[in-house]
């Protein structure tokens, strides 16, 4: 396996990679990682769709890209992911046209936001980074198992060590509302969504969960001084985090390209063909009881049992059943 690390950047990622042809389809495809994952991948020659909420922003991030690249082959949809009925129609348009999906990035997201719900009722955090995904990827499903070599990546976070899923009160309806504890639900739910395609698709879909480190971009607007501190805080007790961490709450910053490049390395690598499944940081494997800051994570997130009880949920709040393959 390629040696990489916390500072390895997309296009050392891509470095050699030839991909004219091959498709992918990221979310929140704007701005932040969404935006350079889509110019790095064109700049190795894919054909990138790139989905948000906003066809200006859209337009904006297309234009930044082409400015270095006038030849990048990019297409945009809309899609809201707090939307279900969005999620639908843009599906439904996506799947008429006949195209295919090599690789589908599921990287947007919303954190720490006041709370809230969707458009269907769900609480915000849960049913935009995970609802929305889940509706997204299996109503795109066809075109997925008609890709070259399938993959799907979820943009997870090391977030997921606050809390795992809550199968029970998944809006908050019997306990207060904590942001950091909605955050990590949402993220362990991405985890928990990568194990049960794999255990439902095999070796037909590769699919992997991506920490891609801490960055600054539009994900953190909702930071306030009061959460940033709690987030300190719920670093240094973390058992797991390196002594660094526990002294001063300190989290190593990443670059935008650095933050990327875990999610471009799961989409394209051939070093992970025998860990289908697998948790990925600083474009590495992870590891049990590591530090989750780098490539750490929490045993709770591999259980066979809430994975296929979250799928459940998940039908349930979406009203739509996705069978087992056949």
């Amino acid at each position: 396996m390629t040696t990489y690390g916390p500072e390895t950047t997309t296009d050392e990622v891509l470095l050699g990679h030839d991909l004219s042809g091959r498709h992918f389809m990221i979310t929140g495809a704007s701005s932040g990682l969404g935006e350079e994952s889509s110019r790095a991948l064109a700049q190795a020659g894919a054909t990138v769709t790139m989905l948000a909420r906003n066809q200006s922003k859209l337009d904006a991030a297309i234009e930044r890209i082409k400015s270095s690249n006038p030849s990048a082959i990019l297409k945009t949809g809309i899609a809201d992911l707090s939307d279900q009925q969005s999620i639908r129609d843009y599906a439904q348009e996506f799947l008429a046209t006949g195209a295919s999906i090599d690789v589908l990035i599921n990287n947007a997201g919303v954190m720490v936001c006041p709370y809230g719900k969707t458009v269907d009722g769900i609480e915000m955090q849960f049913g935009t980074n995970h609802i929305g995904h889940f509706l997204l990827t299996n109503l795109l499903m066809p075109a997925i198992l008609a890709g070259t070599n399938p993959r799907i990546v979820n943009l997870s976070s090391a977030g997921h060590t606050h809390s795992d899923v809550n199968l029970d009160d998944p809006n908050f309806e019997k306990s207060e509302y904590n942001a950091w504890e909605s955050y990590g639900r949402s993220k362990s739910a991405n985890i928990h969504f990568t194990q049960e395609i794999v255990q439902r698709y095999g070796d037909r879909i590769q699919s992997f969960a991506v920490h891609p480190g801490v960055i600054m971009t539009e994900l953190g607007r909702h930071l306030t001084p009061e959460l940033m501190n709690e987030m300190t805080e719920r670093v240094k007790s973390r058992s797991t985090s390196s002594s660094t961490a526990k002294e001063t709450g300190a989290l190593p910053f990443k670059s935008v390209e650095a933050g990327a490049a875990t999610q471009v390395w799961a989409s394209v690598t051939e070093d992970l063909s025998e860990n289908n499944g697998a948790y990925l940081g600083d474009c590495q494997l992870g590891v049990e009881g590591g530090n989750p800051s780098e490539s750490g994570y929490l045993p709770y997130i591999f259980n066979r049992d809430t994975a296929e009880a979250l799928w459940s949920l998940s039908e349930e709040l979406v009203k739509q059943e996705f069978p087992k393959a056949t």
